[in-house]
């Protein structure tokens, strides 16, 4: 299992000069442990050239994984800018960009419809894969949402980056893990190893309340990595 810091989860400190972006990518390679991160688009400073090919080669010496990049507006935008969004991507190197679905009171099912369309048409030209990502009250708020907006999507390029603790009550997890390509969850939850045994992308640490700390990020991904490893020791029955 791998395992993604995204810089959401360090929101408050990232806005109020903290940390820079450069600082938290040091701090997720090296004080974290962290085998990837997921940068929030929010958070660059710019995104000329230069800089993206500064903070891809600082991942590569670093060892760090550019795991997805986070857009929370994306769905909002227009063409334009949906296209920016791919290109920032595809110059990053990221193969996912995770985005959720506009609130339904928003827009129409029907624009909603033309929206994917768009969005899919251009994760394909560039080669990056539109992961989904669940939220109250959206067009995505359950399993049942996110399986209705992939049969209506019909596209290969648009696949599932769902927190398994935030979907609908009554949803169903199981159902979505054949395409998921990302998991999304909360730095202070417990984690959900026995769901995710056959899951082999990266699961991403974020905090609800974008007010993590070092500590509490390491202390999740040291919780989270324990969990997978008990998972997958023989137990004393098997042993015998």
């Amino acid at each position: 299992m791998k395992f993604a810091c995204c810089s959401t989860a360090f929101d408050e400190q990232l806005r109020t000069g903290g940390l820079t972006q450069l600082e938290w990518i040091d701090l997720s390679a090296h004080a974290l442990d962290a085998d990837g991160i997921v940068p929030d688009l929010r958070h660059f400073p710019r995104t000329d050239t230069d800089y993206l090919a500064q903070v891809k080669k600082m991942c590569v010496d670093l060892g760090l994984t550019l795991a997805a990049l986070r857009h929370d507006g994306f769905f909002a935008g227009d063409e334009p800018h949906v296209e920016q969004a791919f290109e920032i991507a595809l110059a990053l190197g990221t193969p996912v960009l995770s985005a959720p679905l506009p609130p339904e009171t928003s827009a129409s099912w029907s624009e909603l419809q033309q929206r994917l369309g768009i969005a899919t048409s251009l994760a394909k030209k560039h080669n990056v894969t539109l992961g989904v990502r669940n939220a109250p009250r959206t067009f995505a708020a359950s399993s049942h949402d996110l399986k209705r907006v992939s049969k209506e999507a019909d596209s290969a390029w648009l696949r599932y980056a769902p927190d398994f603790g935030a979907l609908e009550p009554g949803s169903d997890a199981q159902v979505l893990l054949a395409k998921t390509v990302l998991v999304w969850a909360d730095c202070r939850c417990e984690p959900s190893a026995a769901l995710l045994e056959k899951y082999r992308g990266f699961v991403v640490l974020d905090a609800a309340e974008n007010d993590a700390r070092a500590d509490d990020m390491k202390n999740a991904l040291a919780r989270w990595r324990n969990a997978f490893q008990m998972l997958a020791e023989p137990s004393v029955v098997d042993r015998t």
